[in-house]
């Protein structure tokens, strides 16, 4: 299932609203039958800076978008996930939490893909560039996109309706071109690996986010930061990263502080945070 790949951006204190909540929704609504009351969402954000009008901006975008229901009990108002927000809810912890920070299990193997898309689709083109973006494709030259592995490009083709413009393969590189080179051509290890020391950055120090009032408010941007990264990284072979790759050093830096703020957030949470079940 793909994700919405136009709220990606760098690590920011002041992450959009909408990743926010996202993050939000993942920890503390997927699985639990529940909706969540709109005032709650708004307490819980105002920790972290989001004013209220923000909060129902992108809650009212999200209900359009199909993500999330409004359900009334007496006067409240209360939020619950949509199949489309639990479907990309799931894909992305999958990636916090299964996928990992680089690829050890690669076969040797490319998933390429090539396309044509006229000038008077050029929105089209943009969507399938951001969805390739997504999945962990680089681009390789002018057309060609590849990612390590098999990677289920006919679906993104086909939920665009772009299947008669695009072309997918698999393949293995043969003499004289070797993956390490298609590695480093086709996507920009620099970037990627400042990503993640801008993460260390912030989250090494013994009392990150100082500023923050508690730890459900850390955890929000803790999630939220490390899901922005996973979004933007290819997990490329491990085999052809540096062994100092700063990806791992902050993966088990995440996942150290997910597991401390989870204890102290998960009491904060029962006190300001009121759920009513729904129906399936």
């Amino acid at each position: 299932m793909t994700a919405d790949p136009d709220d990606e951006g760098a690590l920011s204190y002041s992450a959009r609203p909408q990743s926010l909540m996202l993050s939000f929704l993942g920890i503390y609504l997927v699985g639990r039958g529940t909706a969540v009351y709109s005032g709650s969402v708004i307490e819980v954000f105002g920790r972290v800076g989001v004013t209220e009008e923000a909060v129902r901006s992108t809650v009212n975008r999200m209900v359009k978008r199909g993500m999330l229901t409004r359900h009334r009990s007496g006067r409240r108002v209360y939020l619950g996930l949509t199949l489309h927000a639990t479907e990309v809810l799931e894909d992305g912890a999958q990636r916090i939490w299964r996928t990992g920070a680089v690829n050890r299990d690669w076969d040797g193997s490319w998933t390429l893909v090539g396309f044509s898309i006229p000038d008077s689709r050029r929105s089209d083109r943009h969507d399938l560039r951001s969805q390739l973006i997504w999945a962990g494709f680089g681009l390789l030259q002018n057309g060609l996109w590849i990612a390590p592995g098999a990677k289920d490009a006919a679906t993104i083709a086909a939920d665009l309706g772009l299947t008669s413009h695009v072309t997918v393969f698999t393949a293995q590189p043969a003499k004289p071109t070797e993956s390490a080179d298609l590695v480093r051509r086709a996507f920009d290890l620099e970037a990627i690996a400042d990503r993640y020391r801008a993460f260390l950055a912030r989250w090494e120090p013994a009392d990150p986010l100082p500023a923050l009032p508690d730890d459900l408010a850390r955890q929000l941007i803790l999630h939220t930061d490390w899901l922005q990264l996973v979004r933007q990284d290819p997990h490329l072979p491990a085999e052809h990263l540096d062994r100092d790759w700063p990806a791992i050093r902050a993966e088990q830096l995440f996942r150290q502080l997910a597991t401390q703020y989870q204890r102290t957030a998960a009491k904060i949470a029962a006190e300001v945070i009121e759920e009513i079940p729904v129906p399936a």
